[in-house]
């Protein structure tokens, strides 16, 4: 029993998820120019795939890990930007929405309470 904010954002960790990993395989983003242009490029974007995945399984199962790597991944798109082109707002306005609504979505107040709390 997740409160409203916990349970979209792990539908948002699902879906990020999915398409960081079109991106990364197929894409014309910012994971595949950091896997084409660094050595461990791939790895670091198999890393960002599976922080999402494994964020939201955890939380989904209330484990209090998974609302910690839930909120490293809801980071994650502007530490790769950061790192793509030194601007982490440099990007369309939807995916910005997105990443800034899984953030807050994570760190709202019910977020915070419920994982304090419940979870282990």
């Amino acid at each position: 029993m997740q409160p409203q904010t916990l349970q979209i954002a792990t539908w948002l960790l699902y879906f990020d998820g999915f398409f960081a990993l079109v991106d990364l395989l197929d894409g014309y983003s910012y994971l595949r120019y950091i896997r084409e242009t660094y050595r461990f490029g791939f790895v670091f974007g198999l890393v960002n795939v599976a922080l999402y995945a494994a964020g939201g399984l955890l939380m989904a199962n209330e484990r209090k890990i998974g609302y910690k790597i839930a909120i490293a991944a809801s980071i994650s798109p502007f530490v790769v930007r950061f790192i793509a082109v030194q601007n982490p707002l440099s990007d369309s306005l939807i995916s910005l929405a997105f990443d800034v609504a899984l953030v807050a979505l994570l760190l709202h107040t019910q977020s915070r309470e419920h994982q304090r709390i419940w979870y282990r």
